[in-house]
């Protein structure tokens, strides 16, 4: 399939797109079939610098994907042709592109199913643009600048990585794997990976997780559900049993904690 430029791109009025500023710091897909809000979401986003791409149902958002590597998806999840959900499963099948979902949705089931197909966070509709923008720069701040939505970057190796039992988790190059094999994690899977081995043994409240990787604090109960999700997948990696892990504990009423190191035959790399 050929490659697009950016000045074959539309506007959402159907006229071509101007071409994008030089140096954009990263580029974001939106997929709404609302022309109203991909209209507020573009204006705002470009005026931030970013590069704004857009896509009015779940069959244009993966051709667009494909042509022009987004660095990070803002997704509705009711779209014709494919729903949100299916974009999702889609993207996470080849990419660890970051992705934000929009829901109108109120049940917390429907938001948790979003983030267990891998989504990194979500807004429910109607949402404050800004808040979107915070998000947005959250999850790019801990990318890091010049990352590749496919797979982590490369670094030189050195002082970094841990050896928990089996399981070696390299800091550096932003992998995991257990036995030789490697552990497919997101962005964010990891970062929660990191925080919570950051210091091992430390409960870590779930208030304090959500801030830190997600940038915000609970406004609602919902809100901790996402870090409750998070920990899950983790742990469905991660543990040789996750119904009775070993690696990430849960606190009660507090959080979550690493499993203190001296516990496992641990090393750090060179």
């Amino acid at each position: 399939m050929p490659r697009r430029g950016p000045s074959e791109l539309k506007s959402v009025d159907g006229s071509p797109k101007k071409a994008p500023v030089s140096n954009p710091r990263a580029t974001i897909l939106v997929v709404d079939d609302e022309p109203a809000v991909v209209r507020v979401l573009m204006t705002r986003l470009e005026l931030a610098g970013y590069r704004v791409l857009s896509a009015e149902d779940g069959e244009k958002a993966i051709e667009v994907f494909h042509n022009e590597s987004p660095d990070l998806v803002v997704l509705d999840v009711m779209l014709p042709k494919l729903d949100g959900f299916a974009v999702c499963r889609r993207l996470r099948a080849e990419s660890c592109v970051p992705i934000i979902f929009l829901t109108a949705l109120e049940a917390i089931s429907e938001r948790v199913a979003g983030l267990d197909l891998g989504a990194d966070d979500y807004l429910s509709k109607p949402f404050s643009p800004k808040e979107l923008e915070t998000r947005i720069a959250t999850i790019l701040r801990r990318m890091g600048p010049g990352v590749a939505v496919a797979e982590p970057r490369e670094l030189p190796v050195g002082q970094g990585v841990l050896r928990l039992g089996d399981l070696v988790v390299d800091t550096n190059r932003r992998q995991v794997s257990r036995a030789g094999d490697r552990i497919g994690l997101t962005y964010t899977e990891f970062s929660l990976l990191e925080l919570l081995f950051r210091e091992p043994g430390r409960v870590v409240p779930r208030a304090e997780i959500l801030e830190q990787l997600w940038g915000y604090p609970p406004r609602r109960a919902a809100d901790l559900r996402v870090v409750d999700v998070y920990v899950a997948r983790l742990r469905g990696k991660l543990e040789p049993d996750p119904r009775n892990p070993e690696l990430i504990l849960t606190v009660r009423g507090i959080g979550y904690a690493s499993q203190r190191m001296g516990e496992f035959p641990t090393a750090i790399a060179s």
